[in-house]
């Protein structure tokens, strides 16, 4: 007797879906409760240079000059007063800027803090950050001249190649720069050529070496070290611009790369352009030192405030360092390989032979100007390694910590040697009254597309369209949480054209699915067969739908930029809340009200 095969349970879910989903409705839910309050103008005052005054003398100084003062948060290393208007920052910034004397002005900045309650923000929820176009700031276009780092690079190697003419012995010999930043090199005779042919072999293979006029040689920097250089280049005016905005307090600022050479930077909430231009502007420097406690000696703070007390005097500056690059070294640990010219290597050598087993620190040092005009100076050390044995021009430095620490270490030691001047090409200040009414006017639009779609479902699919509506907020909710929790997400006016265009497609997957129940039910099927047959036959449609659309956002954000990533953005993350929402979050509904019961006869 064949045995009997047990029967499926339609339309049944295990309990640990149900959890599953329960638990994600209402994380996303509380990541999204932080954007509905919104956010409170404010004004943080770093605990540095001057000392803050306490928070009565705080509000008591703003009271008096009518500035509404809501609550003062004070903290180790920040105090941050919140403000009722933010028509009244700048004012606030200004008196408190008078009560605590011109040289607190680096200590003040404005900013936007969280207007949740304090139990969400414990938790590590924040409001979603918000674009240039929606909260007014200034918008800066950069152009990096990589042509200097280049013409830097060949008067390196003209300069080395003079040495090397001695060190072998050639006479005669001389390297000429040539208008394209190239070198044609002028030889007595062929073996001085294939000496010269060798050393460059040997040491500097990223130029290509031919045969130019008579015994001469051309020199072009190769196509891929170019290329290698002016992203590097770029990567480090873009570390060096990011810690700088930092320092501002911004914490939605945007520091990206636009096109092969330029810098955009988007400081949402600034409305002074001449102050972030200070900032911006700024120079860097790079020297190294070495550790000393006694004698003529100054004291440098490390990355986490610890004196560091080093000679006056530095070993050598980091306009002698030709290259500095991460990988992993012969015990895996995470290092940072530098090269030298020659005087610098020289210099090491020479030092490095006598202080074996002494410590030497690594300065970074960055001028900007202040109010009046004046360059500051701000020194601190970056790292502090023993030296092991005697370095030429080319050396490592270990204990870096992971690759990551490594490879930022090389960017700013890549300061002193591969720093392009850069130009203010385009700048752009929007008002944040212009990004209010964008505010005002997207929302308006999202409610009323949001309004209609709910009424259609409701009068068109009759029973079954509540649970479409629920999923539709379900969708909205888990999509705005996911914004306000992804790291770097920003909506932008078009982010908000993203979340219109999400509704429906949203709404579009119910469609699909509850066309196919109907057709299930007109081919005789009980309903509890055609929820099963219509969820399962409509799955590969929808999910070969949005997939294509995926495609789509993934290409708009990685080749877009600024708007066209905020619309990618919020279109991206929309396929997946509504896909999520509109299969699992939808057919969990359905099966908990109708799904088990094949004899009850239901209308859509």
């Amino acid at each position: 007797m064949r045995k009997q095969q047990p029967h499926r349970l339609l339309n049944h879910y295990s309990a640990w879906k149900y959890v599953v989903l329960i638990v994600t409705v209402v994380v996303m839910m509380l990541s999204a409760i932080p954007t509905w309050y919104g956010e409170d103008a404010a004004v943080q005052i770093a605990a540095k240079g001057v000392p803050t005054p306490d928070v009565v003398t705080l509000q008591k100084t703003l009271t008096q000059q009518g500035i509404g003062v809501k609550r003062i948060d004070q903290e180790a290393n920040k105090t941050v007063v919140i403000l009722n208007n933010e028509a009244q920052q700048t004012k606030a910034r200004s008196t408190l800027m008078n009560l605590m004397g011109p040289k607190s002005e680096s200590q003040l900045t404005l900013a936007m803090e969280p207007a949740a309650p304090m139990w969400l923000r414990d938790m590590g929820f924040e409001p979603i950050k918000l674009g240039l176009d929606l909260r007014g700031g200034v918008q800066f276009l950069l152009d990096v001249d990589v042509d200097q780092v280049f013409r830097a690079q060949a008067t390196q190697l003209q300069d080395e190649l003079r040495m090397a003419f001695r060190k072998e012995g050639i006479r005669g010999a001389r390297a000429e720069l040539t208008a394209d930043d190239a070198l044609f090199v002028r030889l007595p005779n062929d073996e001085a050529n294939s000496q010269i042919r060798h050393y460059m072999k040997e040491n500097y293979p990223q130029w290509q070496v031919t045969n130019g006029s008579g015994s001469g040689l051309d020199l072009v920097m190769k196509e891929d070290e170019k290329n290698e250089i002016r992203n590097m280049t770029v990567q480090q005016n873009l570390q060096t611009m990011r810690s700088r905005i930092e320092e501002l307090g911004i914490t939605e600022a945007l520091v990206q790369r636009q096109g092969a050479n330029r810098i955009r930077i988007e400081l949402p909430g600034v409305q002074d352009p001449a102050a972030a231009k200070n900032v911006i502007g700024a120079t860097a420097s790079l020297a190294f030192y070495p550790v000393k406690e006694t004698g003529a000696t100054m004291v440098l703070p490390d990355e986490n405030g610890q004196p560091v007390r080093v000679s006056r005097k530095p070993i050598l500056g980091g306009d002698h360092i030709v290259d500095a690059r991460a990988n992993f070294g012969e015990m895996g640990q995470a290092e940072v390989n530098i090269t030298l010219d020659s005087t610098g290597g020289k210099i090491m050598s020479d030092f490095s032979g006598r202080n074996i087993g002494k410590p030497m620190a690594t300065s970074f040092s960055e001028y900007s100007r202040d109010a009046k005009g004046k360059t500051v100076k701000e020194s601190k050390i970056i790292s502090v390694a023993t030296i092991q044995s005697q370095l030429g021009n080319r050396f490592r430095i270990t204990g870096a910590g992971s690759m990551e620490d490594a490879q930022e270490l090389a960017l700013l030691l890549r300061a002193g040697s591969l720093t392009a001047p850069v130009t203010i090409v385009e700048e752009r200040t929007i008002g944040p009254t212009l990004g209010a009414e964008n505010i005002s006017n997207g929302f308006a639009a999202l409610g009323l597309g949001m309004g209609l779609t709910l009424l259609f479902m409701a009068v068109w699919y009759r029973r079954l369209g509540w649970v479409a509506n629920v999923a539709l907020i379900c969708n909205m909710i888990m999509l705005f949480g996911l914004l306000a929790m992804i790291p770097g997400a920003v909506l932008t006016l078009p982010g908000i054209a993203g979340l219109v265009l999400t509704v429906g497609m949203a709404v579009d997957t119910n469609v699909l699915i509850f066309e196919r129940i109907r057709d299930k039910l007109k081919e005789g099927r009980s309903f509890a067969q055609a929820i099963d047959r219509g969820f399962s036959s409509a799955v590969s449609t929808i999910f070969d739908a949005n997939f294509t659309t995926m495609i789509t956002a993934v290409v708009l954000y990685a080749i877009g930029n600024g708007p066209i990533q905020g619309f990618a953005l919020t279109l991206g993350l929309g396929l997946l809340t509504s896909m999520f929402t509109g299969i699992f979050a939808s057919r969990a509904m359905i099966n908990l009200v109708w799904g088990r019961d094949a004899r009850r006869e239901v209308r859509i």
